[in-house]
């Protein structure tokens, strides 16, 4: 009894020896344990961002696994993507340990990635017009939008915008290009694979049936041509959302009209109404907008630059119609220059009378603006008569105010006499100013008169190249004598408070063949 007893005991204990010795190998070669190796590091704590996402038994893993982790969020859009990723990885040597799943933290480093999105980068373009630039979100916005501009004016729709890689650029630029339609199809049925569009054209104008006996039947009428009159570039990027101009927007910026200031030059030959009809601006606007024109009866020089303002938009697009119309048409006006006149002189020797004709023309438009018109074959029913005009040549003189400061007291016209004798129409315009004030010569010219005249006290007159003569009354003192040759500004007396007259002051008149006219139409007040 006592010797199975023991027995009992040796066998319980052997079996306990191998229960335990079984746990250990289990332990060490169970999957996902690390048997301990004094070989240094071999468990790994892995945080991103400062986050805890996981163990792994290596340290080249985590790398690896947040490579793939970026890569997975990218692909999900075409978009570029910024994220902020800052890894930790902490070693230590163990016994024993149990690593993550590998795809578990992997999953758990996009969700702290995607958390840490800084900026998304959308793939996008930027349009380049000249030194205008503005992006929108893509290839096929900007082309709709450069499609829109040419259709402001292709009511047909015979044109369209291609975008074509400039093989010149050593980064990839696209060109925008306008391609007439029909043109492309035919270009495509023959197949040209050498030659370009320069071929293209020569073949189709072999085709065309025209020449010098060409009737107005034989005529392709309709749009021409079209194309863009700025270089227009664009160039694929990724923007963030907030630099992106919206097509509404873009449209308003890039194809409606905008005020831009601009300057025209006189030429020889330019009147005001002239100029209103190059321009396309109303004459009163041209006036309004520079302060050089009183009225459209001022003098204009040759040489002097006008303000206009000419509503252009950002992209322009330049652009040939052939038309045939029937008209009345104006022959040119015959101007016969005449040295000794001046440019406000002119003497009509033949009026004009207008004349009829048929017309095919090419006529080349800037956006709405008609720029320039080419005959192409014109039939005269009547013969126009052209109207001949001589005109002056020479500038006429210029008259300024005959003192400096002073107070206007009286205008030219009907006054009430501010003092018996005086005369109730007044035929010049008077300033107050003290006795003594220095009297130019409000034109260069020559003294008739110096000297006392009844009501007018001491006057000085003078009589100038254009056939006026400025009166100057009332002085105190005259500096100059009959016969003398005077300027534009030079002293001819002093002020004063002689004759007829109510207190010191400068009266001054401006006559025309002899005949008193408001000194105002020719001075400033």
């Amino acid at each position: 009894m006592k010797k199975r007893k023991d027995n009992h005991k040796k066998y319980r204990f052997t079996y306990i020896k191998t229960t335990l010795f079984t746990l250990f190998v289990c332990l060490l070669f169970l999957r996902g344990y690390t048997p301990f190796e004094k070989t240094g590091d071999n468990f790994f704590h892995i945080q991103l961002n400062g986050q805890d996402v996981g163990t792994l038994d290596d340290r080249e893993s985590a790398e690896r696994l947040l490579m793939e982790a970026r890569r997975n969020i990218a692909a999900e859009s075409d978009e570029l993507v910024f994220m902020e990723a800052e890894l930790a990885v902490t070693g230590e040597e163990i016994l024993w340990g149990e690593a993550d799943d590998e795809k578990e933290v992997r999953s758990r480093m996009e969700t702290v990635l995607r958390k840490g999105i800084i900026e998304t980068m959308h793939r996008s373009c930027t349009l380049k017009i000249n030194d205008f630039i503005i992006n929108l979100s893509s290839l096929e916005e900007a082309r709709r939008l450069l499609q829109a501009a040419i259709g402001k004016y292709d009511s047909e729709g015979k044109f369209a915008v291609e975008l074509a890689y400039d093989t010149d650029r050593e980064f990839s630029v696209l060109e925008a290009r306008v391609q007439e339609t029909a043109l492309q199809e035919k270009k495509d049925e023959k197949d040209y694979s050498t030659g370009g569009i320069a071929s293209v054209l020569e073949a189709l104008r072999q085709e065309e049936v025209t020449g010098p006996e060409a009737g107005f039947e034989d005529y392709e009428l309709g749009i021409l041509s079209m194309d863009f009159s700025e270089k227009v570039e664009i160039v694929e990027v990724y923007l963030p959302e907030e630099r992106l101009t919206s097509y509404e927007e873009a449209v308003n910026q890039v194809i409606m009209e905008q005020e831009t200031p601009s300057i025209y030059e006189v030429v020889k030959g330019d009147t005001l109404s002239e100029i209103a009809i190059k321009v396309n601006i109303p004459m009163d606007k041209i006036i309004e907008m520079n302060d050089a024109l009183e009225d459209e009866r001022t003098t204009l020089q040759i040489g002097q630059k006008l303000v206009i303002t000419v509503p252009e938009p950002e992209l322009s697009v330049t652009w040939v119609k052939q038309t045939y119309y029937e008209e009345t048409y104006d022959a040119e006006v015959v101007v016969i220059d005449v040295d000794e006149w001046y440019t406000t002189q002119t003497e009509l020797i033949q009026a004009p009378s207008a004349g009829f004709r048929k017309v095919v023309a090419d006529t080349t438009f800037l956006n709405d603006r008609e720029v320039s018109r080419e005959i192409l074959k014109e039939e005269v029913v009547m013969e126009a008569v052209p109207k001949i005009i001589k005109r002056g040549t020479k500038i006429p003189p210029t008259y300024i105010k005959p003192i400096s400061g002073g107070r206007l007291t009286s205008n030219f016209g009907k006054r009430k006499a501010p003092k018996k004798g005086a005369s109730t129409y007044h035929k010049g315009v008077d300033w107050a100013t003290p006795t003594g004030t220095a009297v130019r010569a409000s034109c260069g010219g020559t003294v008739v008169k110096a000297g006392w005249v009844g009501s007018y006290g001491y006057v000085v007159y003078i009589n100038h190249v254009d056939g006026k003569q400025t009166r100057y009354a009332h002085l105190s003192k005259v500096l100059v004598s009959v016969g003398q040759t005077v300027k534009q500004g030079d002293r001819i007396a002093l002020s004063g408070n002689t004759g007829v007259s109510t207190g010191p002051h400068v009266h001054f008149e401006i006559l025309v063949n002899g005949v008193q006219v408001n000194p105002f139409n020719y001075v400033p007040k």
